[in-house]
């Protein structure tokens, strides 16, 4: 299995659109992705602008109209990337299940494109879009938005800056307590909507631990349906042993009663322990937009920050609290900006998302069998 080196940019992209003026955005989707996601941070991004958006949903055309005076709305996405009306960037919102059919569409027309995570349902299917935008010579980028929270973000410093000696075991958990099923393709069994906490928070978790740690060498995982009447799995666990000798112990879940640490890193100097979620989900749900009021944005509270040590529990005030780093959602899509202005680094690829793809099919494998699944150097 082969990687990109964590923390080295991805390659860098043809600069399409040097010059000019902003580069117009169209916008596939506009359920929680799109609207919570993808607009609001399009729209604060220097030299993007949201030009239209895809939906063909009554409630959510208002929705978008009212939130973005001016955007235009139509219910069919080939119209972004053809004829007059063919926009700079492309970003698919919509559904997992069509997020490989619309990037090969507007990659074969030469229409650089941004995919939300999972980018696809197997790495076969990402290394084969990888290729068409190399063979085409077109960005394309997947929204791996957690790689930009503020915990993340912090516990990378704390890595590079040497803060906890060899990092030995690293545990991150995203979890949440929702016993009630919530209905929709996301918590759906049909193979071919990729649903399921493994391809969706699964994602996040498994894409941080490569970033940090490099590729995977070994792993093993355990995927149930607890809830009453759920078709997919919503407690999962994921072993990964990395070349690098780390263990990762990642924990997703919708039924977890009570919650964990989102990170739990242990070194060879010193552990570091971190509660609660990034602030910018929740600021974005509630109609906050990045520059547009005095508070700064993705900055927590101190009495949320991690705590650094050794020896002693923080639960009982050991260890000493570390100021936890601003999140910086819009660095993604300034980043976009700057590739597609400037041919600058690719801000999460392809070929990044086809290794974090491998990892979850793995995954996958040693729930359904019980064996752990171990990848060829």
């Amino acid at each position: 299995m082969n990687a990109i080196a964590p923390g080295s940019p991805s390659p860098a992209s043809p600069p399409p659109h040097a010059g000019g003026g902003p580069l117009r955005v169209g916008l596939v989707g506009y359920g929680l992705a799109g609207s919570v996601f993808h607009a609001p941070l399009v729209a604060a991004t220097e030299g993007l602008v949201l030009d239209t958006v895809v939906t063909s949903d009554p409630a959510r055309r208002a929705q978008a109209e009212e939130a973005y005076p001016g955007v235009r709305v139509t219910a069919s996405a080939e119209e972004l990337w053809s004829g007059g009306s063919a926009v700079d960037l492309v970003v698919v919102a919509s559904p997992n299940k069509t997020h490989v059919p619309l990037a090969t569409a507007a990659l074969s027309a030469g229409v650089p494109v941004v995919v939300d995570k999972p980018l696809a349902g197997t790495a076969a299917e990402a290394r084969e879009l990888a290729g068409l935008a190399d063979r085409t010579g077109t960005f394309l980028s997947v929204f791996q938005n957690r790689r930009w929270d503020n915990d993340f973000l912090t516990v990378r410093r704390l890595i590079a800056d040497g803060e906890l000696g060899d990092v030995q075991r690293f545990e991150s958990r995203f979890e949440r307590w929702r016993p009630q099923l919530k209905g929709g393709w996301r918590e759906s069994g049909a193979p071919e909507e990729i649903g399921g906490l493994l391809y969706d928070l699964g994602s996040h978790v498994v894409d941080q631990a490569l970033v940090l740690f490099g590729p995977a060498a070994a792993v093993y995982a355990e995927a149930d349906v607890r809830r009453p009447g759920a078709e997919a799995d919503d407690d999962t666990f994921i072993a990964i042993t990395h070349e690098s000798g780390v263990r990762s112990h990642l924990y997703v879940s919708a039924t977890a009663a009570q919650l964990g640490p989102r990170f739990r890193v242990l070194g060879s100097r010193a552990g570091f322990v971190k509660y609660g979620l990034d602030p910018q989900e929740a600021a974005l749900r509630d109609g906050h937009r990045p520059g547009t009021t005095g508070t700064p944005w993705g900055v927590e509270p101190e009495h949320l920050w991690g705590r650094l040590g050794s020896g002693e529990s923080p639960a009982t005030g050991g260890g000493t609290p570390v100021p936890t780093l601003p999140g910086d959602y819009p660095a993604y899509y300034a980043a976009v900006a700057a590739a597609l202005r400037d041919g600058g680094p690719v801000p999460v690829s392809a070929h990044e998302a086809a290794q974090c793809l491998a990892v979850l099919e793995a995954a996958r494998v040693s729930s359904r069998d019980g064996v752990t699944v171990s990848f060829e150097n």
